[in-house]
């Protein structure tokens, strides 16, 4: 049997399997116009564009993309076969979020420091407390 990336065409349970997430979030993707599976009777089936899309929503979560980003990118990248829009669109979405991540890691960085700071300053009093006493 073919895996279902060799596949012309893959149901919604397979290419979710495969995907490695639920069939209500591959519904949820179609529901959002991200994917547009089509129709063999009453079922969905879903081609291997469909697929390689999913695989690039996918990677945009993962990466912190938001909805609308992905589906301007994707958008972008059914109108411009060239290539050229759609890796300056991408490398300036790249950036931003690099510049978002670099933000939120000082960000994390900052409030690590000030919880040690309270961490140590309640194991000190913890310590003093239990001087006292013992």
């Amino acid at each position: 049997m073919a895996h279902v990336a060799e596949r012309e065409l893959s149901t919604v349970n397979e290419l979710a399997d495969d995907l490695g997430i639920t069939a209500r979030a591959l519904r949820f993707y179609e529901t959002k116009g991200l994917i547009t599976p089509q129709r063999a009777g009453t079922t969905r089936v879903y081609t291997r564009r469909d697929r390689a899309r999913l695989i690039l929503i996918l990677r945009g979560k993962r990466l912190g993309f938001s909805l609308a980003e992905i589906r301007e990118y994707l958008d972008l990248y059914d109108a411009d076969r060239g290539n050229v829009r759609q890796m300056k669109l991408l490398l300036a979405r790249v950036r931003d979020r690099l510049a978002r991540l670099a933000q939120q890691r000082t960000a994390l960085e900052a409030a690590t420091a000030e919880l040690k700071d309270i961490e140590r300053q309640v194991q000190d009093a913890l310590a003093e407390r239990t001087g006292r006493r013992g």
